[in-house]
């Protein structure tokens, strides 16, 4: 069953359903039952709830303190109070959904016998409650007891997703909810999606609305949290594009070490292979256990979960290569440390290998961080049903399959932010430990917002110097490394007995889980991998960490975050990696950028395939997309392949065809280094060689050409702007209350009827009075909004801030906007420039 847009659109009715009947339910549970209002922010004094037996007062004390740990660092107003019992709310509804969907998944792939896809009538329960008699009470109360046992089974081997103490654990539906929710999970038109691997994605594309993300663009231009920055930029990616870039970056990698004598060549439908390409294989092959892939902003795992695929091959690549050249023929030179025993050593014969391949690439192979806590959960779960179903295709029994560790997903969750818990722990341990410990969570402290673009690695040993040996001294890197090896063995160890010993609190043991979590994300970035691939935020950070981003990543900033995780992964990656990405095409044209293009695009990972995919790719993204692959340590001169199928009806047959080489005149194949003519370095890749040269040699567009400005955005033009007709003629003038209002809107060259109109009385009083109290930190400096600077009220040429192809129209007197950008013509007129910008000669250009 395909996942067409039909298909997704009743998952995204069901999973916009469930979450609504969990809300409601989690509310009423809170509100009723254990005196946390999130109406209110009201947290009602447990002696005063009689009504509760000694577990839900057990229960009711874990939600206070799991309340106290998220206000702890953020404050005890209303508002926050009221935040964080909302956020309990949504935890508990997301981990509840998650279960449920999981437990059917696992029925569809023949792991569970039927528990959750007929409710209380299951074959699984009714076993279940034959064996246990009446002891379980009414059927329920048993069916709840039933579900927890399973809960309790596979949390095991899933912790992130089915542990009943976590914080995100706490509630569960009652009767009437349950049977509502499993009716709706269990609907006929469903039923045939649990038995995909992408269903899981969707669900956690769908947990947050459209209407959600719209409201919070609407609100901020830019992310204002952590969770904002995780809902806006969630957008599932199609699968064709991750087989796309998986097969150019972990398939390409593969294809050269082998020399293409690899079935992978085949499997790899989207790999990008020359006809006359035949690579040279190395005299040894990497050993598969110390390959590394990595996805920095995970969400479901969806590039995981192919990776696995194509590591499957790998796995059964290196034992043949092994078997024909010996042991020791398998090259560990990434990982001597680790001291892996040749394959043949290790296990007995392929089967014996093949056994376990499933649980190595879990620990070994595939790596995933995200800011947002369900990715955790749903990345986790991916993976191990994908290692699950491996095992049931090759036969492998139940109790046959090796127990699959922790694994490598990582929440980058904020550092425990109570000082009196942190205080009591930082006593248990010696001097320089607790002074580590605190310095550590120092450097965490932008985890939620930052994940691994934190760069806790480059600080790390700095920090080592300074609390082991002294300001002033030095270190060799073996000897800082080994340091922080002891200490952080010494730290997990002491904050695992501190959330374990006798009388130790709920909150205690939370703490230590942040703190262990944080330890984990360092030690992550710390590993140098061989690939990464990722469908990273889109646009801006949030506005408090742009210092950071300055200081850390001058070149691409705060404003374009894609660029940003491009610079972060080219850090990660060893010489001769991989990076795939999918984004925004713009990073590769906006002024703004031009250093990220020349110093890291160009001088540390210049691409090696470019595909512009157009609008219309990630589910509601407004943005055009490109899918494109770098490789660090490339040269500018290699032949880097452009595609072009930004209007096709097909895109991933046309995506296809370029990999077998029957997409024709859509595909250009050219060095980056011939963009270097122009200072900016533009990816203007259907322009000649001769005409770029030409163009370098002519004046620049905004310097003595014509002055190119951006407009003045007021934050809420639904209340300063009005249709032309909605004001009286009379008001409407330089120097009356209504001014002519230019912002952007559909495609029109030389003339397009500004239909707008700004309310600019008295200097743009009332905007300027609305934005001080919108943003009281700006101290009245306005201008960055206001753009005073500009030559409003001159006549010009105006341009919409989304376009295909730059085609402008005239600017009558009066004002325009960040979305209605202004060119002001200097040694050219406007008439000229008007004719000139909309020629086909110049559209070829843009």
């Amino acid at each position: 069953m395909p996942f067409d847009q039909g298909t997704r659109n009743r998952l995204q009715r069901l999973v916009s359903d469930c979450r609504k009947r969990l809300t409601e339910e989690f509310t009423l549970q809170l509100q009723q039952d254990y005196g946390l209002d999130p109406r209110t922010g009201e947290v009602t004094e447990l002696s005063r709830l009689t009504q509760l037996t000694d577990r839900g007062r057990h229960t009711a004390e874990l939600l206070r303190e799991t309340l106290a740990h998220y206000l702890a660092g953020e404050g005890e107003s209303k508002a926050q109070r009221q935040a964080a019992i909302d956020r309990i709310i949504r935890e508990q509804a997301f981990t509840v959904l998650n279960r449920l969907a999981a437990l059917l998944m696992m029925e569809a792939r023949g792991l569970l016998r039927e528990s959750v896809s007929k409710g209380a009538q299951s074959q699984a329960f009714e076993l279940y409650r034959h064996l246990a008699g009446t002891a379980l009470g009414e059927t329920g109360e048993a069916y709840q007891t039933f579900l927890f046992s399973l809960f309790d089974e596979f949390a095991i081997d899933l912790p992130a997703l089915f542990d009943r103490f976590a914080p995100q654990g706490r509630l569960f539906p009652r009767e009437t909810a349950l049977n509502t929710l499993l009716e709706l999970l269990n609907d006929h038109e469903i039923e045939p999606l649990w038995a995909l691997d992408e269903t899981i994605g969707w669900i956690y594309q769908y947990f947050n609305s459209q209407e959600e993300r719209k409201a919070m663009r609407k609100a901020s231009q830019a992310p204002r949290n952590s969770r904002e920055l995780a809902v806006r930029n969630q957008f599932f990616t199609p699968r064709y594009v991750v087989e796309f870039l998986v097969d150019n970056t972990l398939g390409r990698q593969w294809f050269n070490a082998t020399g293409g004598a690899t079935p992978l060549r085949d499997s790899c439908l989207y790999l990008l292979v020359k006809p006359d390409e035949q690579p040279e294989a190395g005299i040894k092959l990497r050993d598969p256990r110390t390959l590394k892939l990595l996805d920095p902003a995970c969400g479901s795992m969806h590039f995981g979960l192919y990776a696995f695929d194509l590591f499957l091959q790998i796995y059964r690549d290196a034992w043949q290569w092994e078997q024909q050249h010996g042991p020791g023929s398998l090259d560990l030179f990434t990982q001597p440390e680790v001291g892996f025993e040749p394959l043949c050593h290790t296990y007995g014969d392929e089967e014996a290998l093949l056994r376990d391949v499933p649980r190595l690439i879990i620990e070994h192979n595939i790596y995933g961080v995200d800011i947002d806590p369900r990715a955790a959960q749903i990345a986790s779960l991916a993976l191990w049903l994908r290692a699950q179903r491996a095992w049931h295709e090759a036969g492998v029994q139940a109790h046959e399959r090796p127990d699959v560790g922790q694994g490598n997903v990582i929440a980058a969750v904020a550092p425990p932010a109570e000082k009196e818990l942190r205080e009591a722990f930082m006593a248990r341990l010696d001097r320089q430990d607790a002074e580590l410990f605190e310095k550590t969570l120092q450097m965490l402290k932008g985890l939620p917002e930052l994940g691994v673009l934190l760069r806790a690695e480059k600080e790390l040993p700095a920090l080592i110097r300074q609390v082991y040996v002294g300001k002033g001294s030095d270190l060799f890197a073996e000897q800082e490394q080994e340091t922080w090896q002891k200490a952080e063995e010494r730290l997990r160890r002491a904050l695992v007995e501190f959330s374990e010993e006798a009388g130790a609190t709920y909150q205690s043991r939370l703490l230590a889980q942040d703190a262990l979590q944080g330890l984990r994300m360092i030690d992550l970035c710390r590993v140098v991998f061989d690939v990464v691939v990722m469908n990273p935020p889109f646009g801006q950070a949030t506005k408090r960490f742009s210092g950071f981003y300055k200081e850390n990543y001058p070149d691409s900033s705060s404003e374009e975050l894609a660029a940003t995780f491009f610079t972060r992964a080219a850090e990660l990656l060893r010489i001769g990696g991989f990076i795939g990405e999918i984004s925004s095409r713009t990073i590769f044209y906006l002024y703004s950028l031009k250093e990220w293009i020349c110093n890291t695009l160009f001088d540390q990972a210049p691409l090696n395939i470019f595909v512009y995919l157009g609008g219309g790719e990630l589910d509601d993204a407004v943005n055009e997309t490109a899918a494109y692959v770098a490789k660090k340590g490339g040269g500018v001169e290699e032949l880097c392949g452009f595609g072009m199928f930004h209007r096709s009806k097909d895109k991933q047959s046309s995506v296809k065809a370029m990999a077998d080489g029957s997409a024709g005149g859509e595909i250009v194949f050219r060095p980056m280094k011939d963009f270097q003519v122009l200072h900016d370095a533009p990816l203007c890749y259907w322009v000649s060689n001769s005409f770029l040269e030409r163009l370098a040699g002519l004046s620049t567009f905004g310097g003595d050409v014509a002055d190119v400005q951006m407009g003045l955005a007021p934050r809420d033009e639904f209340r300063y702007s009005r249709l032309w007709w909605e004001v009286s003629p009379e008001k409407v003038g330089r120097h009356e209350k209504w001014t002519g209002y230019a912002k952007g809107g559909e495609l029109s060259p030389y003339f397009c009827d500004v239909d707008l109109l700004l309310n600019a009385e008295h200097d743009l009083r009332e905007i300027k009075a609305d934005l001080n109290r919108k943003y009281p930190y700006l101290k009245g400096n306005l201008d960055w909004v206001l753009h005073p600077e500009n030559d409003y009220y001159q006549p010009g040429l105006t341009f919409g801030q989304r376009t295909t192809f730059l085609r402008v129209s005239a600017l009558p007197e009066g004002g325009f906007s960040v979305a209605g950008k202004a060119i002001f013509g200097i040694s050219q007129s406007n008439e000229s420039l008007l004719q000139s910008i909309n020629t086909p000669s110049a559209q070829y250009l843009t």
